[in-house]
């Protein structure tokens, strides 16, 4: 036993000395002028997976090949030590820029994909800023376009799908949430933009059906004078949905709201005609 704590505290200080060594080594390097030492234990990292120190050694030899026949080998490790170190914002940015400066490369394609991908990791959950969604919307429609017969492309459209599925999420979210607080005319407003910038959205058919709820609360708790205009809303809305839904489950309740937006509005056309009727006959015994 006591062989075995004496053998693994040995192993344990052994350890301990090759990494004070190898940061005594590293340190020595970063201090050093010999570039082309750099950069060969720059790649050595990178094989290693320290991207971390990679990146650092890199960053110092950039400049000074710039312009020669190993920056494109330089700028390839640099760009992708930053995506392998999960800095996806870096790595997006540090790829493009490679795409840019050698276009003709065999890792263009690739790598134009990878940037894009960066800005899809970065997308944050739906309830939050979708900044970074839109932008890695964009960024992956734009490597479809350039390369549309590529491999990847199948790949760009399914995570394109994943992020347009989370801004609908955001909409009809914030669209539940207007009429959760009783603002019911940015409910409305918020599912009928919902639908017309993502009429394929999953989410059509309830928010189509909330937009005549919405409207008719709306129109409910407005005063007397603009009720009618309102109720008009919840009609017109009840026909998009309809004749979009002729069987969804929500029908019922969609009729039976029609039907009330009706008789009110009958009701105000009825009072309508009836004061008609007693200014006509105030004027015509007036003249008489």
């Amino acid at each position: 036993m006591q062989k075995i704590h004496s053998a693994t505290r040995l192993a344990g200080l052994v350890l301990f000395l090759l990494v004070i060594h190898s940061c005594g080594q590293y340190q020595r390097l970063l201090k050093s002028d010999d570039f082309q030492l750099k950069y060969e234990k720059a790649i050595e990292y990178y094989e290693d997976g320290d991207y971390g120190r990679a990146i650092t050694l890199l960053a110092d030899v950039i400049p000074i090949y710039r312009g020669t026949a190993e920056a494109k080998t330089i700028n390839y490790y640099f760009a992708l030590a930053h995506f392998h170190n999960r800095e996806y914002t870096l790595a997006s940015h540090y790829l493009k820029s490679f795409v840019n400066a050698f276009p003709q490369s065999e890792h263009a394609e690739e790598f134009l994909f990878l940037s894009a991908y960066c800005q899809y990791l970065e997308s944050p959950r739906y309830s939050l800023d979708q900044t970074n969604t839109r932008q890695a919307i964009r960024e992956l429609q734009n490597f479809i376009n350039r390369y549309p017969e590529s491999d990847r492309v199948q790949d760009a459209n399914e995570l394109i799908d994943e992020l347009r599925f989370k801004l609908e999420k955001k909409w009809f979210k914030k669209g539940q949430m207007y009429y959760n607080i009783s603002d019911y005319l940015a409910a409305a407003t918020t599912f009928k933009t919902l639908i017309k910038d993502y009429p394929d959205t999953e989410f059509r058919e309830e928010a189509m059906y909330l937009t005549i709820k919405a409207y008719y609360e709306f129109a409910y708790n407005s005063i007397p004078q603009r009720q009618e205009e309102r109720y008009e809303e919840v009609i017109s809305s009840y026909n998009d949905f309809v004749q979009r839904y002729p069987e969804s489950d929500y029908l019922p309740d969609a009729i039976s709201m029609k039907e009330r937006a009706q008789e009110v509005i009958a009701r105000f056309q009825e009072r309508d005609a009836r004061e008609q009727g007693d200014e006509y006959t105030e004027k015509t015994s007036a003249t008489k």
